[in-house]
This record gives structure tokens, sequence and C-alpha cells, in this order.
């Protein structure tokens, strides 16, 4: 015994010693994944899966007050850490527990820095952590991403750092990618043998945002907007910054920097079920969560308030949303929204005098429907706590904040206070205007959802969002986190008949193809967008969607490619909702239902109909029994969908 306690000692001694290697390896659990890291005049990391190249050496530093972290800086220490636990969150979006598995090589440099990369089975992420004393400027971090070869990238280019991050994604070869041209993330690589690459960020906080501009070769290069000297507010919602200073970020010379996160998939399917970002993120903050409840929400805005068939006008007043309330009860909708026009612009406090909030509050509450006030995050960030105190003391569930359209490291700190703040006063939180998701939910619950998407609100004055797009955003904006695409539309239309219409919009595709996404997007606070005037006509359709969860027990992509199409299952309790969608090609898919495991179902499905290529609302329903040994042909019109609810009946 004491000679194996002199014998572990030594080792650690030796752990403890300068290590002087410069290359060093670590591999995801199960073995796949290798990441090489080489640290000599600069630090450099190498990918690959399998046999598959992903990463070619790509150079990081982080540049701190006038000193590159990264150049000419000596290891005094590697260690290696493995991890395997389950994750419950509170709010759960793919599935109700998350298997965190992930294998850690921790570089410590003589400069008081260190550098961490951990592999999983579905990517690698790497961070700087800094000790340094006081307060400290970080000037620049180096981020590259070098592939091996001209892959096919998804790339949603913007002209500048002031975005809503709504971009069309340009499906371009990576040396097309000019170095002036510039897009946020999330980026999808599409490599060889159907392998995905998708670059990204998580645990962003006190920092900007990360960006990609193109190297006109094979990678890409990391950009920063610049922290924000001066701003100019042009009206109550647009605050573009006028003057910037040379440096990325002001912070604590002590902390932990961003997650660069690049998720790797040899099948787009599982690309779509990563948790990575997640994973990354900091644990819960909260310890009272038990307020934080999920559901679907009736939208106004959409659909400009048009209500017919009643004995009111409508418009925003206080009888339009007893209306919404009215509908949200008896539908298994659990909130509604006000949209713009509640207040008068510029003051939360002023509420429109056709606008009732306490009596609305009250109405609801007497029928289990919630309400969430819309805000412009400009004026919520000036009158912060005078609001949240009245929409505390009305009663209000949530806030839906709008415009923010930047991600410097300002606004970053702004998304934090907001959900901290919000969480004080258990309110829910909806980001729209916003950068893509980064983790923050798992810190903080209450935040459940974001826009930092071309939803369908672009269908009021565009047809840029069709099924074509519809297909590229489950394998990249979707795999940073929730979206708020704000789907449900009941007027339905093909290319040829299609009409963008502010005041009385449709979408492009079928009306199967929008009931697929409320399995197919993930989105805790879940839109039903278009009139409860036009729900009330569609009593099949509203069968499904009343029935539809927001929240998922387990998640299962069965089939997909990256713009084509996705077949997907998802299970709630003892019940599995199966979505397919295509883009404007017709399909026919075969869905295997070995998932359903042991028992008897019984299948209900909307689908396509025959005259849907024609006429996009044209719809069928039918009903069946199946079992795991069946085999469902699922027939997908151009734009079209298919989605189907398997209740468990016997043994």
């Amino acid at each position: 015994m004491r000679r194996n306690s002199y014998f572990i000692v030594f080792i650690s001694f030796l752990l403890a010693m300068p290590v002087f290697a410069k290359n060093y390896t670590v591999s995801s659990p199960n073995k796949k994944i290798v990441v090489r890291v080489e640290a000599a005049d600069k630090i450099r990391y190498s990918v690959r899966l399998g046999k598959q190249i992903i990463l070619l050496p790509s150079e990081i530093a982080l540049t701190v007050d006038g000193t590159v972290l990264g150049e000419n800086d000596r290891i005094s220490k590697a260690e290696r850490h493995s991890v395997s636990e389950t994750i419950r969150p509170v709010v759960r979006q793919k599935s109700a527990s998350i298997e965190n598995r992930y294998n850690e090589l921790t570089l410590t440099f003589r400069g008081y820095f260190t550098l961490i990369f951990r592999v999983y089975d579905d990517g690698v992420a790497y961070r700087f952590v800094t000790g340094l004393p006081g307060r400290v400027k970080v000037m620049d971090e180096k981020v590259q991403y070098r592939f091996d070869g001209n892959w096919e990238t998804y790339f949603p280019e913007t002209k500048s750092f002031f975005t809503h991050q709504e971009s069309e994604y340009k499906h371009l070869r990576l040396v097309l990618i000019r170095p002036d041209m510039m897009s946020y993330v999330p980026v999808l690589v599409e490599l060889e043998n159907g392998v995905c690459a998708a670059v990204t960020e998580a645990d962003l906080e006190d920092y900007a945002g990360l960006y990609l501009q193109g190297t006109g070769d094979f990678g890409f290069d990391g950009v920063f907007p610049r922290y924000p000297l001066e701003e100019k507010q042009l009206r109550d919602r647009d605050v573009p910054v006028t003057k910037r200073a040379d440096y990325i970020a002001e912070t604590d010379g002590s902390r932990s920097y961003p997650w660069r996160v690049l998720i790797i998939a040899d099948d787009p399917g599982r690309l779509v079920e990563s948790q990575m970002v997640f994973t990354l993120a900091p644990e819960l903050a909260l310890t009272d969560t038990d307020w934080i409840k999920p559901g679907k929400v009736s939208w106004d805005w959409w659909n400009a308030n048009n209500l017919y068939g009643v004995d009111f006008e409508a418009g925003i007043n206080t009888r339009t949303y007893k209306y919404y309330i009215d509908f949200a009860s008896s539908h298994g909708a659990d909130y509604i929204i006000l949209d713009e026009g509640w207040y008068e612009l510029g003051n939360l406090l002023a509420v429109k005098p056709e606008i009732n909030i306490p009596e609305l509050v009250q109405y609801g509450n007497e029928r289990g429907v919630g309400i969430i006030l819309w805000v412009v995050w400009k004026t919520l960030d000036d009158q912060l706590d005078e609001a949240l105190n009245q929409f505390s003391a009305w009663g209000i569930k949530g806030i839906k904040v709008d415009f923010m359209q930047r991600e410097d490291q300002e606004m970053i700190n702004f998304y934090h206070k907001i959900a901290r703040k919000a969480a004080e006063h258990k309110l829910l939180v909806d980001f729209h205007g916003s950068c893509k998701p980064d983790g923050l939910r798992r810190a903080y619950p209450n935040v459940m959802t974001r826009e930092g998407v071309r939803g369908m609100e672009h269908c009021k004055w565009s047809d840029n969002t069709n099924p074509e797009h519809d297909l590229i955003l489950p394998f990249t904006r979707m795999v940073a986190g929730p979206m708020d695409y704000t789907p449900g539309a009941m007027i339905n239309a093909t290319k040829e008949n299609f009409n963008p219409s502010f005041t009385r919009p449709m979408s492009l595709g079928t009306r199967c193809h929008q009931l697929a996404m409320y399995v197919v997007y993930e989105s805790p606070l879940q839109m039903l967008a278009d009139s409860p005037s036009n729900y009330l006509r569609e009593r099949m359709c509203m069968e499904f969607l009343s029935q539809v969860p927001v929240i998922w027990d387990e998640t299962k992509v069965l089939q997909a490619a990256v713009s084509d199409y996705i077949l997907m299952a998802r299970r709630s309790g003892d019940t599995w909702y199966v979505g397919a969608m295509t883009d404007w090609t017709p399909r026919e898919l075969s869905c295997d239902l070995s998932f359903l495991g042991e028992g008897k179902f019984q299948a209900r499905i909307w689908q396509d109909g025959v005259n849907a290529s024609r006429r996009a609302r044209d719809f069928a329903t039918r009903e069946l029994l199946a079992n795991a040994s069946d085999s469902l042909s699922v027939l997908l019109a151009p734009g079209g969908g298919w989605v189907a609810i398997l209740e468990k009946i016997g043994d």
C-alpha cells in the first residue's frame, strides 16, 4: 500500500512539472473526433472525424492590453479531465434529459492564462481563461477555421454589425466567400460523405458576438463588433453605433471567455439533434423555477388583428384582446401577446386609452391565459425598474423585447441584465430583433426563445421566406437554440399565386408545411400567428394545433438533407409527434416506425391534399393503427408537409 502511495505522489509530481512537449491530442468519448493542439510560436489546432479532416491547423490567440496570448508562450502544465453526467433542463427543448459527455484538455501557459478544449461525440469547443489583475481591454481575438477543401457553405451574409440577423443563407463554395464578405453565426459547412460542421459560440457574456468573414480560400476568420463609444437614437427602436473603440471589450482580467464551438455530424440529422450549445452554457442561476411555464401563444401582429364574424370593431382595444383570450383558452394556448400599439411609443407607462390591461389580466386569469407584452428594448432599458414593477403589479407573465439589432459588448450585457431582472419579477422573455442564442436559457430558463431568424413575418412584404429557406433553418439557426419563426398561417400559397400583403398575409408552401413546423421548429413559446377567426374556420387543423406540445421528452431525426427535406419524431409522454417538410421539390419518404418501441398506437395523420400543388390549402386526414414494425408512406407536395400524432393505446 505504501509503495502505491509513493507511486501516486510521484505521478502527481510529474504532472505538475512544466511540460515542454508542443503537441497534444484529445479525442471524443467515442474516439471518432480527434483534436490536435500545436503550441510553438503560435497556437494552432486541427480536427478530424475518423479519416475525414474537418479543420487543418487553425490559429487561435487573444490580445489583452497589447500582449498576444498565444504567441511564443510556453506550456507549464497539461491536464486531462472526463465528464459523464445527465442534465435535466428546467425547460425541455429537445429532451427531458441531456447526456453531457466530453473529454477535456486544459493547457496552462506561463503567461497566466489557460486554454481549454472540450471534445464531445458531436463536436469540439475551446475557450481562453485568464487570471489577470483588475480590468483589461481585449484588443483582438484570433479565430480561424481552415477547412481542407472547397466545401459548400450556408452563409448568412450581413453588410454591417447593425442587423436583425434575418439574412438569406447564401449557398456558396468556400473559395467564393471573399474577405469583404461577413456573416453572423451559425454558419454551416457541408463536407463530403454527408459530414456537416456548424460554427457558432456559447456562453457569450460581457463580450462581443462572433462574426465570420471570408478568406478567399478554404476558411473563415473571426471578426467582432468593437466596443461602442457613441450611439445615435434615430427613433424609439433604432440605436446604431456611430463611433467604436479600437478594442472588443473592457472586462475583468480574471474570467472565462466565450466558447468557440464547432458542431460536427456525420449526418445532417445528427446536427439537428445536437445540444452542445446548451451543455457549454453556465449552469442554472435561479433557485425558484416553478413559475416558468412554456406554452403556445396567440399572436396579434402578423395577422394585423383581422378578426371577422364578430360584433365589435377589431383593433388594438380591450374587446379584441378578450376575443384572443377566449380563443386561446378554448384551443390549448397558454398566452396571448399584446404587440406594438398597446402603449405610446417611448413611454411604457403610457397605456393607450383603448386598452385596459388590469381588466385583460383578470379576464385571462379566469380562463387560464397569461398576458405577454411587447416592448422596445431602448424604452425598456430607460424605464427598466419602473416598467417591470408596473408589469408585476398588473400580473403580466412575460415580455417580448424587440429591436436590439446589435451584438457588441454593451448589448450582450443588456441581454443578461434583462434575463436577470425579468427573473426577479417572474417574467418570461422572448427576444426579438435579436442575435442568435448562445445558451443563456440554461442559466436563465425564463429566456424561452429568440428571433434572430428570417421568419414568417417576411411573408407580409416579400417572397424570401419560402420552403427552400424553411429547410435550411433546422441545420443552421436552430442548431444554436430555440427560434421564434412564428408559424401557423392558414392562408397558404404556391409560388404562382403568392401575393405579399402586410395586412392580409399568407405563407408560401402548403397548409401541412405550416403544421409540420410545430414539430420541426423548436420554441418553448410557440406562436399561433394567424387570426383566431381563421383558426376557428379550420377545425381539423386546430385539432392538431391544440394538442401539439412545445417541449419534448425525446427527439429523433429520421431522415434529413440540408435545404431539401426533414423527417423527425418527437415524444411527449407516451405520444409521438412526427413531422416532415420539403422544399419546392415533391417527395415520397418512408417513415420507419421502429422508434415507437413496444405497444399499439392510434395514428392520426394530416397530409397534403391531392391538389395541394395547385391550391396550397388543400389537405387530407386519415387514421390507422400502427406499431413499431410498420412503415408509413409520407407524400409531400411541392413546398409540402406532413404530420402525425401516434398515441399509445395498448401494450
